[in-house]
């Protein structure tokens, strides 16, 4: 059985962070690191301390006491505003999940008026937090998809650098901003985010309590068949037999959420979640050049995972490279193709900036201008050398070289070329 695993607890006003020890005697232990004053907490501390190390913090309340959602989603008394909700989103459509039933490794979901969920939870609350329909929680929400015209929250400068829904905006196909609306005891099994991106999580009111293991850890917590836990406190990992590593695995590192603060959870880390209150919380998945190599190693061992699944159908199939592409799709939500196209939206918007310079009028009608920006020219340079790391590296891949790429524009290598000479213009 674990020792009890290091716990993050804050002083008002701070930004905390935990760091892993390097080198000598403190080779793999964690401690605290000195902690940045809110005044001082830059976009530049931000970037050097967590998201380069990729290390977990916490934005204290400060962060978010300015959003409509905290103004009016919640009640004097720090509860959830039901008549305000219903009077905005009651006949919104949310996608809900039961997590008392486990189906293929996760929770099953369905989709509910938002209007019958409200009602499911107030009368979820007056019965002591018991019902036959079990313990219900909206998870997933694309609320400001839906709504964008709503106050909700603005992303905070730290979180600006976002390529992921830089890119799903550019082709208005989907987004990963996210609302999650639960009662005491609603949770989230063992898992690690889509693409292994980074995630914040905002509490607009209530609690969580966080279990974070380090990327590279989830390891040690799988069975003899090589699967993931669904709960990670189960006692059935002290089963040697089933989980013959887990004695090997460090404890998790604990976070109790309050309301108003901002969670960053670094890339690749797997993680459970627990409401340890009726809790509202706004959620981002994002990639940005700290990560994109991460996602990209991502999805050269998903495509390895469906090869292997499928390797007796290699010789008699035609096609076989294409259905591995198909299936990694279905499994993941991206093929090399479009990691392709995703690469290739982020060089362009960088290109054009660092050739055209910054236009005002553009960059108010563009998120993704603005926030460059904002991040200034060298972060632009930046995104672009990370690019072109990936890029070089997917265009030298056999499996994407058997792909047809005529249908790319430009080609990948004609894109490189023009990305590498942006770079080197940008720094004459």
């Amino acid at each position: 059985e674990h020792p009890e695993g290091p716990t993050l607890t804050r002083p008002a006003g701070k930004p905390l962070g935990i760091n892993v020890g390097g080198g000598g005697d403190g080779e793999g232990l964690w401690r605290a690191p000195p902690e940045p004053l809110l005044d001082s907490f830059t976009y530049s501390d931000f970037f050097r301390d967590y998201l380069i190390p990729n290390h977990p913090c916490i934005f204290s309340a400060k962060f978010t006491e300015d959003w409509g959602s905290r103004r009016n989603w919640v009640t004097r008394d720090g509860k959830p505003n039901f008549e305000h909700l219903l009077q905005k989103f009651g006949e919104a459509v949310v996608p809900v999940a039961n997590c008392d039933v486990k189906e293929y490794n996760s929770n099953p979901k369905e989709q509910l008026p938002f209007k019958e969920y409200v009602k499911y939870w107030k009368e979820y609350i007056r019965n002591g937090y018991r019902s036959s329909r079990g313990c219900l929680y909206l998870k997933d929400w694309h609320l400001s998809r839906a709504f964008p015209e709503h106050d909700v929250y603005t992303t905070p400068v730290y979180f600006s650098s976002d390529w992921l829904n830089e890119y799903w905006d550019a082709v208005a196909v989907d987004d990963y901003r996210f609302v999650y609306m639960g009662p005491m005891g609603s949770w989230t099994p063992f898992h690690a985010d889509v693409f292994r991106s980074y995630s914040w999580s905002a509490n607009i009111c209530g609690r969580k309590r966080w279990l974070l293991y380090p990327a590279g850890q989830e390891e040690f917590l799988k069975d003899c068949h090589g699967n993931l836990p669904f709960d990670v406190t189960a006692p059935s990992l002290r089963d040697r037999k089933v989980y013959p590593r887990y004695g090997q695995s460090q404890p998790p590192v604990e976070i109790v959420q309050e309301a108003g603060e901002i969670v960053f959870i670094p890339s690749g880390w797997h993680h459970q979640v627990y409401n340890l209150e009726d809790t509202i919380s706004i959620n981002h998945n994002w990639v940005n050049g700290c990560n994109v190599a991460v996602m990209w190693c991502f999805l050269q061992d998903e495509l390895a995972a469906v090869q292997r699944e499928i390797n007796q159908w290699k010789d008699p199939m035609d096609d076989w490279h294409l259905q591995c592409q198909l299936i990694m799709k279905s499994c993941t939500g991206i093929d090399y193709k479009e990691f392709y196209n995703f690469l290739k939206v982020i060089a362009e918007n960088r290109i054009s900036i660092l050739e055209k310079g910054l236009d005002e009028e553009a960059s108010a009608r563009d998120n993704s201008k603005a926030a460059i920006s904002t991040l200034g020219m060298l972060h632009a340079v930046f995104d672009l050398k990370r690019t072109a790391k990936v890029l070089s590296s997917l265009s030298a891949n056999e499996d994407f070289r058997k792909l047809d790429l005529s249908s790319l524009s430009p080609a990948p290598e004609a894109l490189l070329h023009h990305l590498e000479a942006a770079i080197d213009t940008a720094l004459l």
